[in-house]
């Protein structure tokens, strides 16, 4: 399906800037990575990207490739983050096919709503290993190809929650923390050989899979939090592929090692805020009784309302 331009990238960019970098992406086909790797093609570059499902995979990387004449995009489905040697076998196709790897990003992510008394170990595990396993998958994978590179650069998508805490996310909260610290290892690391990394934390991004599954699809919920944002509204994709446009570009060579939160502040009133709640669920009552919202949604599984299932 056709994105207008418009949606995924501001006018500010120069066409060209990515000429023959190839960008390699987990969580390729996801509704925020898509959209960064739509950007990074229309400007340039061609890209990998990763996914479980080989049917999404494939058809978002040829629904992508259309926003350039001459564009390679390359879907490799079937390839799972917690796996190493899935991981090793997509990096090196995608150096070889495509002629090496200048850029990552680490977007693979899993997260549902769920207290810590309703969380089981083994939903704890998958989650921290499909976003820290699975980042620590990817920079292993992809770092002999990005040394030999003349600009290598790696992006992690992270969240806020973390920051300060949030009830019901302790498990992404935990993930996305070591995701962070990683980021920085990473940059101390590998930063005298040239690499940047860094962390790219999006707040709530309008009709995403992640607001799809964190918020309870009230409209009255939804415009309680937005409300709550000093920005006045929900971050767009175009918000974080524009961040992550700046941050491969030459403009952001020198920074390295850093958190950026794409989130027009919301982390900063963060501590009053909550998710999986509907309205007139107030802290800490819905907790102490027990209580989470009816109406959320698992994406993956259209019309589904309900409890997630741990």
């Amino acid at each position: 399906m056709s994105v207008p331009e418009s949606k995924y990238l501001s006018p500010v960019w120069r066409d060209g800037i990515f000429k023959d970098r190839v960008v390699f992406v987990t969580g390729g086909a996801g509704t925020i990575c898509s959209m960064q790797t739509r950007a990074l093609v229309r400007l340039g570059a061609d890209a990998c990207i990763i996914g479980r499902s080989v049917e999404k995979t494939e058809a978002a990387a040829k629904d992508i490739a259309t926003v350039r004449a001459g564009a390679k995009v390359l879907g490799i489905g079937g390839c799972d983050v917690r796996k190493a040697e899935s991981l090793q076998a997509a990096a090196d196709r995608c150096a070889k096919e495509l002629g090496g790897i200048d850029f990552v990003i680490a977007g693979a992510a899993g997260n549902f709503v769920a207290p810590i008394e309703g969380l089981s170990s083994n939903a704890f595990k998958t989650v921290m290993d499909i976003d820290v396993l699975g980042t620590f998958n990817t920079v292993k994978a992809t770092m002999p190809h990005l040394m030999r590179s003349a600009s290598p650069r790696i992006i992690y998508v992270s969240a806020t929650f973390h920051y300060t805490g949030m009830p019901m996310q302790a498990h992404v909260s935990a993930a996305k923390s070591a995701v962070d610290s990683l980021m920085a290892s990473v940059a101390l690391e590998y930063g005298p050989r040239g690499v940047t990394s860094n962390v790219i934390a999006p707040g709530g991004i309008a009709d995403t899979e992640g607001m799809a599954r964190l918020g309870s699809g009230e409209e009255a919920e939804r415009a309680g939090y937005v409300k709550g944002i000093p920005s006045g509204r929900l971050g767009t994709v175009r918000d974080v592929a524009d961040a992550t446009v700046f941050l491969f570009s030459d403009a952001g060579s020198y920074v390295n090692g850093q958190v950026l939160a794409v989130d027009g502040a919301a982390w900063r009133r963060q501590g009053a805020i909550s998710v999986g709640i509907d309205k007139g669920m107030e802290y800490p009552d819905y907790l102490l009784q027990g209580q989470m919202s009816q109406n959320l949604r698992d994406p993956r599984k259209a019309g589904e309302t309900g409890k997630p299932k741990l």
